[in-house]
């Protein structure tokens, strides 16, 4: 069994596929708009099926199906999902709230990197919460990598600087790099998040970069605000998709990737260190249909 096909869920059980009358259309919209899609975008992804069925005179469940797919799939193709790892080292800035799997998701990267014969650090950039930094050191040992870290309260900046040095001097791959979820107010940490930045520049500035966010799938539609937010303040280039073993129906990452343009790059569905896995489109919707 795939990893993706842990993802089927029951969004679609009410739905009579053999009958395509106005209600299957109807139907099959408000599975989507249940499943996270978003309104506009379920109406649209329906709309598209209707004029290829028509054209192409489909007729079975499959062939249903299987259009429905293609049109989901499309939705997806916004970007590149694989990781910009192409200099050494590269830098990847993992940004977020508090709470939805941005620590243990770093570690799972990492292991993921670490198979594919990466020299990978860890730089614990959280330095404001409370056992962040014992809390990704447990997961850099179980992938067997490196991890830089300081005392808690340290400044994340100063910890982030002795990681890249620390890179470049042993010949890193690969920079993971955890970042706080909250400080005072949204500013404090927008301000922080811009200062690690500048501070990659200055230390790595010929690095590939990505600045990737984490979301927790089962908050459906509050996740595109979040991802919104961050984008406006922070930049992003990927999104990580977080416990979608859960009630979460995955249709949150067809509405980020189409009003943001962000790709997901990566989906997790379980809390083993397997259990996070490069993201793939065809897949997934495979799986979800």
């Amino acid at each position: 069994m795939g990893f993706f096909d842990k993802l089927k869920k029951t969004w679609q059980d009410n739905i009579l596929w053999e009958k395509m009358d106005d209600a299957f259309y109807e139907d099959l919209t408000d599975a989507l708009i249940m499943a996270d899609v978003g309104a506009e975008l379920s109406e649209d992804v329906v709309r598209q099926l209707q004029n290829v069925a028509y054209v192409k005179r489909l007729r079975t469940e499959e062939d249903i199906k299987g259009a429905l797919r293609q049109a989901l799939a499309q939705r997806l193709a916004v970007g590149p999902t694989a990781l910009n790892l192409s200099t050494q080292p590269s830098v990847v800035l993992f940004i977020g709230v508090n709470g939805v799997g941005k620590t243990t998701s770093i570690g799972k990267i990492a292991h993921v990197l670490k198979e594919q014969g990466k020299k990978v650090l860890l730089c614990a950039g959280d330095t404001f919460r409370a056992a962040a930094a014992d809390q990704l050191e447990i997961w850099a040992n179980r992938a067997g990598v490196d991890i830089v870290r300081q005392h808690e309260g340290a400044d994340p900046g100063a910890v982030l600087f002795d990681a890249l040095q620390s890179a470049k001097a042993k010949n890193v791959d690969v920079v993971l790099v955890d970042t706080a979820g909250r400080l005072h107010n949204k500013q404090n940490l927008m301000n922080e998040l811009a200062k690690m930045r500048k501070i990659i520049d200055r230390e790595c500035p010929d690095a590939a970069k990505e600045t990737l966010l984490v979301l927790d799938a089962t908050t459906g539609q509050n996740g595109l605000i979040q991802a919104r937010q961050f984008k406006e303040t922070a930049g992003l280039t990927g999104i990580v998709l977080t416990k979608l073993d859960g009630t979460a129906k995955g249709g949150i990452v067809f509405a980020i990737a189409q009003e943001l343009g962000v790709p997901v790059k990566f989906a997790g569905m379980g809390e083993g260190i397997d259990d996070l896995q490069p993201f793939d489109a065809k897949a997934f919707t495979e799986a979800m249909v």
